[in-house]
């Protein structure tokens, strides 16, 4: 069991699984890489994906702050990171550092993209966390910041249990 459910308890192995691989296909899109101008890159697929789970993590929490599936796909998150530090040759006793700092990235994230979505402009938030201080052109920013936004409404529009079985929304 990871560090998100040994801190808040047992979870349901299989809770979360096809939310969590839907959540990483849509932030393999290619059009984030192309039409978005999202690097490429082992950083830029970490922010991609931290900023596709935000928008998820941000409806579950809308529909039902009570929910352990927003625990369940963050532990499948953790999960995933550190195989993939252990996959690009991270040793064992730095991957915790590493997974520490990345849950800090994570949670800076979903407040920057909270506050954006509630100010109506993701763009901010998208620059200094998806593009790490340095802004694309604008037609980039519009479609990522756009695309987000869009993504986060249609899910306010799903039942959670579809959401759950990782029905998301194009």
């Amino acid at each position: 069991m990871g560090l998100i459910g040994r801190l808040f308890g047992a979870s349901d192995r299989k809770s979360g699984a096809a939310l969590y691989d839907a959540v990483v296909a849509r932030g393999r899109a290619p059009h984030w890489y192309i039409e978005g101008a999202v690097a490429d890159t082992v950083d830029g697929r970490f922010d991609m994906i931290a900023a596709i789970l935000c928008m998820v993590l941000l409806a579950i929490e809308a529909k039902d702050r009570e929910s352990r599936l927003g625990v369940d796909i963050t532990e499948r998150f953790v999960d995933d990171m550190d195989g993939q530090l252990r996959e690009i040759g991270i040793g064992d006793i730095v991957v915790g550092k590493h997974i520490g700092k990345m849950m800090g990235m994570l949670g800076g994230r979903l407040g920057a993209y909270r506050d954006g979505l509630a100010m109506g402009d993701l763009s901010p938030a998208l620059v200094r966390n998806l593009y790490r201080g340095e802004a694309p052109d604008a037609a980039a920013l519009a479609h990522v910041a756009g695309g987000l936004a869009r993504f986060r409404a249609a899910l306010g529009e799903l039942p959670l249990a579809r959401i759950e079985q990782g029905e998301l929304p194009e």
